[in-house]
């Protein structure tokens, strides 16, 4: 008869686990001189484990040193046999068999840790646009309150192609304080910069009369308008098409106060008439700063955007020669808020997967922002 073990864990600096279990027990059968016999024990079951880092980039734990130390022995047998008898029982019973029979368990416990820590590593699908995974970069880190994991993060496009990280891990020092009793992830800004970099060809977008309301009339007489210098050039009343595109990689930047995102792109435009191919007139380069919110759902980081300003809209190319481009940025800072970056928040709202840390779920989490120095 097994009774509910009582279990201590503790963190063991610079190594791993160290458990102490307080198993008691009581042993019936029938004893050599006739009628029952209940022997009451209880052993104490010391074991470290240490924490490592597999070749996978696994973290995992091994157990090492277990012991057994009994620490009672009661039994209902008359006082007169206990010597003779519990020296047999103890010699060469109890001390051989509680080993075998209780250190196994200390290693099937840390086997179903060890395959809840094998989830971390798994590929995650980013919708169609690639993949996530997670893994160690170093070794872990052991101190007496808590334990430090370092993640890698290692994205793939949808062809295949792995999206090169920085490894900017920051100090301990430049993190806010630890909570007690709480588990603390963090994700750096330029590991959101590189999630949204696979879900680039996502963003792009034709944007036309048809794509929204809210828009202004896309055709070239209002283009005409706003910058006269081309108006003779253009075909009549045409309707356009403005095609969005991202040329390189957002930046994402993260203060205590305000987070945003800053996004590179081009925006073509095309006169598209009805029986003909649509034909490029110019493009434009459009730096976007957006203000980036965060929330979590589903088990996952949720990022959306909100324009605030352009800070350069430059002409790249032209087929109707060189013109001041000035007039065209608050068409374009209205077509970006009312159409394009919507369309990115569409895109966005998929998710960002949070790491798979022995089944910690992130939906009670808070969110908070601060700078690495």
């Amino acid at each position: 008869d097994l009774h509910p073990p009582v279990i201590s864990l503790a963190l063991s600096s610079g190594s791993g686990l160290f458990m102490a279990v307080l198993v008691q027990m009581t042993i019936c059968g029938k004893s050599f001189i006739g009628g029952k016999v209940e022997i009451a024990l209880a052993a104490n079951l010391t074991a470290s484990s240490q924490l490592w880092q597999d070749t996978a980039g696994v973290p995992r734990f091994s157990s090492r040193n277990c012991r057994i130390t009994l620490v009672s022995v009661k039994t209902n047998l008359p006082s007169s046999m206990l010597p003779k008898v519990m020296s047999k029982l103890l010699d060469d019973t109890l001390k051989k068999v509680l080993p075998g029979l209780l250190c196994p368990a200390v290693d099937t416990v840390l086997n179903l840790v060890n395959a809840k820590f094998t989830t971390t590593t798994a590929e995650i699908p980013l919708g169609t646009a690639g993949t996530l995974q997670y893994a160690l970069l170093n070794p872990p880190v052991v101190n007496e309150t808590f334990i430090e994991l370092d993640l890698k993060t290692i994205l793939h496009q949808k062809e295949g192609k792995e999206v090169d990280l920085p490894m900017d891990q920051p100090s301990l020092a430049s993190l806010p304080p630890k909570r007690d009793a709480a588990t603390q992830l963090i994700l750096s800004a330029n590991f959101l910069s590189a999630e949204l970099s696979v879900l680039l060809a996502s963003f792009n977008i034709d944007i036309s009369n048809n794509t929204v309301l809210g828009l202004p009339p896309l055709v070239t007489t209002m283009l005409g308008a706003l910058i006269p210098e081309i108006a003779k050039v253009l075909p009549p009343s045409q309707p356009l098409v403005i095609e969005m595109r991202e040329a390189k990689t957002p930046v994402v930047s993260i203060t205590p106060d305000k987070s945003f995102v800053q996004l590179f792109s081009t925006a073509e435009f095309q006169v598209s008439p009805s029986d003909s191919a649509p034909e490029s007139l110019f493009v434009l380069d459009v730096h976007s700063n957006l203000e980036a919110q965060f929330a979590i759902e589903e088990e996952k980081l949720r990022l959306s955007l909100a324009l605030q300003s352009l800070s350069r809209v430059a002409l790249a190319s032209s087929s109707l020669g060189t013109f001041d481009e000035l007039p065209l940025k608050g068409l374009l800072a209205d077509i970006i808020h009312v159409a394009y970056v919507p369309s990115i928040n569409r895109v966005l709202r998929g998710g960002i997967p949070l790491p798979d840390l022995l089944g910690i779920t992130y939906r009670q989490a808070n969110i908070s922002a601060f700078e690495v120095g």
